[in-house]
């Protein structure tokens, strides 16, 4: 598929995806993404977001460290939310849509909480 295509496939995805307006960040909503965290992504993103998870080696590209990288589909919550949804082309970033929104919610805010500590 062409290069170009990505962008706008992307932004198609995300809208159908269901994301709306992010839900007010909270202690139990962050909780809920940490333990959502635990499960699906800490292998590949390894326990800080470092991107060094156990399976991350074996990966081409390797997944990317929250502090150190650049989020290729934007930095917002809501942009991480349609990045979970919708996956990363290229990449072993598969979507998540299998995960309740409410939970991806708080898994994208999760992953700002580890972008920021890693500063």
């Amino acid at each position: 598929m062409n290069k170009a295509i990505w962008p706008l496939l992307l932004l198609v995805l995300g809208f159908a995806a269901g994301a709306a307006k992010p839900p007010k960040q909270s202690n139990e909503l962050v909780a809920l993404g940490k333990r959502s965290y635990n499960i699906w992504c800490v292998a590949c993103h390894g326990e800080t977001g470092a991107g060094d998870g156990s399976a991350a080696q074996k990966l081409d590209p390797r997944p990317r460290s929250f502090a150190k990288e650049k989020f290729k589909q934007g930095s917002r919550v809501d942009q991480i939310f349609n990045t979970i949804a919708t996956g990363v082309p290229g990449s072993a970033m598969t979507n998540f849509r299998n995960i309740p929104e409410q939970e991806r919610w708080g898994l994208a805010y999760y992953v700002l909480k580890l972008k920021a500590k890693g500063k």
